[in-house]
């Protein structure tokens, strides 16, 4: 073990997760963010069937009556957005964008709510107030110049409601152009891109109801307790039945290892917690697809010596491909697998003999399987395991990938893809009239290169921080300056309004959690879950400013202007969001009886021809894939060399950054470190507490993150973490999974070295790198 020293913010926390320390940080959100009295009332209306969808995670609730249906994180996000604080114009008065750029991250947001629209001057280097009709008119003066509607992009997040999504697609489709680069791009698309390949559907294919019927969860490449907690709540109970949950994950994560359930009054009053995992296994960054292929070659294995492991019956009614997968486990040797899993053949075994014994499993998988650029064969893989043993269609199985944002899958429902089916376009045409543009447009990806290359203009951006949850910034920021015009619909300010292009516009939108009162009266609006569960949103707070819009309200105000010609009746759309329903009714198949099904508590199902045991595939059946090799797509390494994973603090989600703790890795205050195990520390000549350095490994470009603290950290061998987006510094824009788009976040080739900086690092964070 390395020496260790005394680092400032770095020491043990030994608590479960959830538990008081949970009541504590919630609490210490509400003191920050909102008035005492009021919190409590905000809270309690999340997620019930009156009340408002929580702006957080898109994990589902099981009960539709009025508990505590939310989360420690759950509560950050409610409170962050339904914060006392203000940004007003007069204090952009106050402050120029180039002094405002000088902050952190957590700085800008932490000033809260934006209240009015605003225009940059670029004469004062300040944001002036604008008219609302003014803005539109100009931002539609703008998108008219351009000789193709495809110098323009249309960026959306997944916090987003299914109504707001639907007029952004109809508004840029009319306008003539399929650029939607979203956040999906960034995360799931892998998901996206690869099931419909092995499954016929881009979804997950279980329900809550499954979770109280499996035999065996297998959870790969997620941290829940952090990015999804209200699974937490399905994981405890599955986990106190006795169920096995057996965990592939580079990092020991606490909420994984043991969770004390708030709600659940013994563990609160014995200060007792449950245990998760039954098994941890800790995969290096970048090994998983030589793990699922090791636990996939013994499963083999054992259908040779005992017979009955695979569902023949299944496999040859249902599937194509088996023999050619076959074939291909056999020719993998368990060398190359151990070698690029970080895990032993026995381990590997033990994992194929509680799957075989399994009549029901499911398995679980985040960011940690889709960010690599084997996302979209990671994702096949699952697919194939599951497969092999009949595990779709029965109830207590099925595969489940956890997306983020409450809305994410949502927007991709309803319309927000680059790559259109012919049959959406042709419903689209045949009830609005116009035709609508064919060409594959931009994800985010190629998005941002076209700004890089001059091709894109202009950037429309319906929620998010899309510039910061890029990779590589120092491409990335400088090209949004160049921009002829950036608009941004957003709740607080962030790092992407900053970066001004020669006309940016901040557009103030209403929260998840306030009222929304169009002419029709107030309104509500849908969200889709991550299980497929569409249920209607309600927010019941007074707005933040009375001058903020709704995001359909906003939408339909810039499309108005932009189009004066159009075919859509925006502002009726706008007065009652019924009618955008019955509109989204008419053109996607799937939501029959929209605005009936919506008034139900709970909402209704899309449908998942996967559980009926129904393939939209070529053939008509599920189709295994063939992922030659275990290595991911790399040139050869040296010895080293590590992969550098990066990710998201407890007090953050996505690029939101609430506070600057990470309370379960022990981190307090700062931002600034790179977490590594004892044994490559002790090769590298390091110590815990050291400044280091870490250059990214690729060609033509010197990619560098500086005067970084390494501290030790129970991590894969081989692989270390940093935080995201500060370590995005590293991540170059063409470092991507070639089949999906999506960047490689978790396994970045990098060389961590001795810093020529000599200072004791401070224990408060820096201004994000590359933007300060």
């Amino acid at each position: 073990m390395s020496k260790r020293r005394e680092v400032p913010g770095i020491r043990p926390y030994d608590g479960p997760a959830g538990g008081w320390g949970a009541l504590r940080a919630t609490a210490t959100a509400v003191r920050q963010q909102m008035e005492s009295f009021e919190a409590p009332i905000v809270l309690m209306r999340t997620n019930q069937p009156t009340g408002f969808d929580c702006p957080g995670c898109a994990w589902p609730d099981k009960e539709h009556r009025s508990t505590f249906q939310f989360c420690e994180n759950g509560a950050k996000a409610v409170t962050w957005e339904a914060t006392t604080k203000r940004v007003t114009p007069e204090f952009f008065a106050q402050h120029t964008v180039s002094s405002l750029l000088a902050m952190s991250d957590y700085e800008l947001e932490d000033f809260g709510r934006l209240t009015h629209p605003m225009a940059y001057d670029a004469a004062t280097d300040k944001f002036v107030p604008v008219a609302w009709d003014a803005a539109f008119a100009r931002i539609g003066e703008i998108l008219r110049s351009y000789d193709s509607p495809d110098k323009v992009e249309f960026y959306t997040s997944g916090r987003a409601s299914n109504e707001a999504a639907y007029l952004f697609q109809l508004f840029a489709r009319e306008y003539g152009t399929n650029n939607f680069p979203d956040c999906s791009n960034m995360c799931h698309e892998p998901t996206s891109v690869g099931l419909p390949m092995s499954i016929g559907i881009g979804k997950g294919t279980v329900s809550l109801d499954d979770f109280d019927e499996t035999e065996l969860i297998i959870s790969i490449g997620h941290n829940p307790g952090t990015n999804h907690p209200r699974m937490m709540g399905t994981l405890h109970e599955v986990a106190r039945r006795n169920v096995p949950i057996i965990v592939f994950n580079p990092l020991r994560e606490r909420a994984l290892e043991r969770f004390a359930d708030p709600q659940n009054i013994i563990e609160m009053a014995t200060y007792s917690s449950t245990k998760i995992a039954s098994t941890y296994f800790q995969v290096k960054a970048g090994g998983d697809a030589a793990a699922l292929k090791g636990i996939m070659k013994a499963l083999l294995a054992l259908e040779a010596t005992q017979g009955n492991v695979l569902d023949r019956d299944f496999i040859a009614t249902h599937t194509e491909g088996f023999d050619a997968l076959a074939a291909d486990l056999e020719a993998t040797s368990w060398a190359d697998i151990e070698k690029e899993s970080g895990l032993t053949r026995d381990e590997l075994e033990q994992v194929a003999v509680a799957y075989a014994k399994s009549n029901a499993t499911i398995v679980t998988y985040g960011m940690g399987i889709t960010q690599h650029n084997t996302g979209t064969a990671n994702v096949r893989l699952i697919a194939d395991l599951l497969l092999m043993r009949g595990n779709f269609g029965k109830p207590g199985a099925g595969i489940c990938p956890l997306r983020g944002h409450s809305n994410v899958q949502g927007n991709r429902t309803v319309g927000i893809t680059e790559k259109p089916s012919e049959d959406f376009l042709q419903r689209i045409e045949n009830v609005f009239g116009f035709k609508p543009p064919h060409g594959h447009g931009h994800d985010a990806v190629k998005a941002m290169q076209a700004m890089v290359d001059g091709s894109s203009k202009a950037l429309i951006c319906l929620g998010g921080n899309f510039a910061v949850a890029l990779p590589d910034p120092d491409l990335c920021f400088p090209a949004m300056k160049t921009l002829d015009l950036s608009v941004h619909l957003g709740t607080k300010l962030n790092r992407t309004h900053l970066l001004v292009a020669k006309e940016t516009f901040i557009l103030p939108v209403l929260g998840r959690t306030e009222l929304d009162v169009q002419a029709g009266g107030p309104q509500s609006i849908t969200v889709e879950d991550s299980m497929s569960m569409v249920h209607a949103s309600a927010g019941r707070l007074k707005p933040a400013s009375e001058h903020l819009r709704s995001e359909p309200a906003i939408v339909a105000g810039m499309a108005q202007a932009t189009l004066p010609a159009s075919k859509v009746d925006w502002q009726s759309l706008v007065g009652d969001y019924d009618r955008i329903r019955d509109l989204i009714e008419r053109t996607v198949p799937g939501f029959d009886d929209y605005n009936t099904r919506i008034r139900v508590p709970g909402g209704f199902r899309m449908p998942l021809p996967p559980t009926e045991r129904k393939w939209d595939t070529p053939s008509g059946k599920a189709i295994f894939s063939v992922f030659k090799g275990v290595r991911e797509n790399y040139e050869p390494w040296a010895d080293d060399v590590l992969r550098l994973i990066t990710i998201r603090s407890h007090d953050q989600y996505n690029t939101t950054i609430y506070a600057l703790d990470d309370r379960y890795r022990g981190v307090f205050g700062r931002r600034d470190v790179l977490f590594m195990h004892p044994n490559d520390l002790a090769a590298h000549g390091l110590e815990h507490g050291d400044l280091v350095d870490i250059e990214t490994i690729s060609s033509g470009r010197a990619l560098r993150l500086t005067g970084i603290t390494v501290i030790e950290y129970n991590i894969a061998p081989g692989s270390v973490a940093a935080y995201y987006p500060e370590a995005n510094v590293l991540v170059p824009l063409d470092y991507i999974d070639e089949d999906s788009g999506t960047p490689s976040y978790k396994s970045i080739p990098v060389r961590v070295l001795r810093s020529a900086q000599r200072v004791e690092p401070a224990a408060t964070p820096a201004a994000t790198p590359a933007a300060s």
